[in-house]
Formats: structure tokens, C-alpha cells, sequence
């Protein structure tokens, strides 16, 4: 019997303003989708400031698409909600939800007894495990409870380059999708 994979989930953590929903949110969330949906990820935001009307993730989605030209207008990220892969949660306090996976921090300073290389993840999943690989948006990355909350750290640069964060969000999804192919 096959083993089944595990799941990866990219988690986007807002350090921009808690309460005001700002363009550089629909435009991370936009370039997200396409990556998520192109390897089979799921993604996933936390602490977003999304309007309080919006209550499920395909009109989170609506809404976020139908401002934005990036991502096919936006459709790759309704695709990715109808499919039941985006959701949303609020800043994670004691923890994330279990059923995102095994909380892994993408950053250039991991800390030594914490950093895993790409190959580790990989043999995650291939074992089964789901991991969700955790970014910072914004200027800051993301604060030192969060940083505290990942198990892992996983820098995708070979020396400890700092990448923007839709740069980050698209080397790792490339590198982890490619290495899973790999046999």
C-alpha cells in the first residue's frame, strides 16, 4: 500500500496593520494563489483584516479578485477557494490550527537547532506529515511569538539572503513542488 503524501500548506501572517486591509495584502494574496493552486498547496492567512462581512473564503476571494489583475484577475485564487483550499484564521495566540500542519518558519536567520533544509520537508511529506510553511508579510516578518510557535526553520536561500516576500513565497513553493517530483 502507498503511503500518502502529506499536504503543504502556505500560511501568509499579516505584520502590516492589524485593522486596515491594505493593497499590499490583495497583492500578496494574489500572487499566492496562482502559486498554491500551480503545486497543489493550500494556502492560508492569518490576521488578515478582511471585512467583517465576509465570512467564508470564496467571498474573501470575490472580493480580493475583483480589484486585482494579478493571478488571471484574481481567478486563480476563487479557483483555489471553490476548491476548499484557502481559508482564514485569526493571529494565532497558542498555537496554530493542527490541521494546517507541522508549523515550519520560512526565514533568512533560522535559528540553529530549529533550521531544516528543503530535503527534510520533503521527506515530511513524502512520509506523510503536512507541514505549513509560515511567511511574514510586511517589513517586520513576523513577531517573536510567532517565530517561537514553529518548530522548524527553513531558509531557501544558501546563505542567509533576506527575500522580499512574495520573492520568498515563490522560491520556496518552486523548490518544494520541483523536489517533490524528483525520484
Amino acid at each position: 500500500m502507498e503511503r500518502r503524501a502529506g499536504r503543504a500548506t502556505i500560511a501568509i501572517h499579516n505584520s502590516y496593520d492589524p485593522r486596515v486591509f491594505r493593497e499590499a495584502h490583495r497583492r500578496i494574496l494574489a500572487r499566492a494563489g496562482p502559486l498554491a493552486l500551480a503545486y497543489d498547496f493550500n494556502l492560508v492567512t492569518l490576521g488578515f483584516p478582511f471585512p467583517e462581512d465576509l465570512r467564508l473564503p470564496v467571498e474573501v476571494a470575490d472580493w480580493v479578485a475583483s480589484t486585482t489583475s494579478i493571478g488571471e484577475d484574481g481567478s486563480y485564487l476563487r479557483e483555489l477557494a471553490a476548491k476548499g483550499r484557502f481559508q482564514s484564521f485569526p493571529y494565532p495566540s497558542k498555537g496554530l490550527p493542527p490541521q494546517l500542519g507541522l508549523p515550519v518558519l520560512t526565514t533568512c536567520d533560522p535559528e540553529p537547532q530549529r533550521k531544516m533544509e528543503m530535503g527534510d520537508v520533503v521527506s515530511l511529506l513524502r512520509n506523510g506529515q503536512s507541514v505549513c510553511l509560515i511567511f511574514g508579510a510586511g517589513p517586520k516578518g513576523v513577531p517573536k511569538e510567532v517565530r517561537e510557535l514553529a518548530r522548524h526553520h527553513l531558509d531557501v536561500t544558501f546563505d542567509g539572503r533576506s527575500l522580499e516576500t512574495c520573492t520568498a513565497l515563490g522560491a520556496v513553493a518552486g523548490a518544494l513542488a520541483h523536489s517533490l517530483r524528483r525520484q
